[in-house]
């Protein structure tokens, strides 16, 4: 999959919620994650949840407010939330370079975090779901979005056409540029 993504949380309490995140980013090949004014006693009680071991592998960022936030030059932020306004999440162009930041349990976004993002989606569900099982579904969406599948089925099953391997072609040189070990006459 080309580009990368991270994914954080604003105002998470609960450890195992921030352990969750860490584990769903982790399995979905987060470059980093982070937490925004997080209410978290211990990162240690959050390990029960992700047992992945998450830290070891990938960076966490704790930012105490939304000001504090810094990401790399061309990160779009996607904020998920349900908003009258939000674009609905299977009909959503998934930036290259992405954060992903979820809200609280048991609240929303601030306005401040929303103010902040390029793009707010929405999981189009009667009400919100858990914050763990929001992340998976949105970096599921992602992964769909960007990774290279064969076509789905129009009818129930494995698709009825596999996906073609990629074929490289040679290179093009626009200087006549020698490049050691490859023939251009082949």
């Amino acid at each position: 999959m080309r580009g990368y993504f991270a994914i954080g949380s604003e105002g998470l309490s609960k450890s195992m919620n921030v352990g969750t995140l860490m584990r769903t980013g982790h399995a979905f090949g987060a470059s980093y994650f982070f937490t925004v004014d997080a209410h978290i006693k211990s990162l240690g009680k959050a390990m029960k949840a992700d047992t992945s071991k998450s830290p070891d592998h990938l960076p966490y960022f704790a930012w105490n407010s939304v000001d504090e936030m810094q990401f790399p030059r061309g990160c779009k932020m996607v904020g998920v939330e349900l908003t009258d306004d939000a674009i609905e999440l299977p009909s959503f162009g998934h930036p290259l370079q992405a954060a992903y930041i979820l809200g609280p349990e048991r609240g929303s976004l601030s306005q401040e975090m929303q103010d902040r993002c390029d793009y707010i989606v929405k999981i189009p569900t009667k009400f919100c779901l858990n914050v763990g099982v929001a992340a998976a579904l949105v970096l599921y969406d992602r992964y769909m979005a960007h990774g290279k599948y064969a076509e789905r089925s129009l009818t129930a099953g494995a698709p009825k056409d596999p996906l073609l391997e990629h074929i490289h072609g040679a290179p093009i040189f626009r200087s006549g540029r020698k490049v050691p070990g490859f023939d251009s006459n082949s």
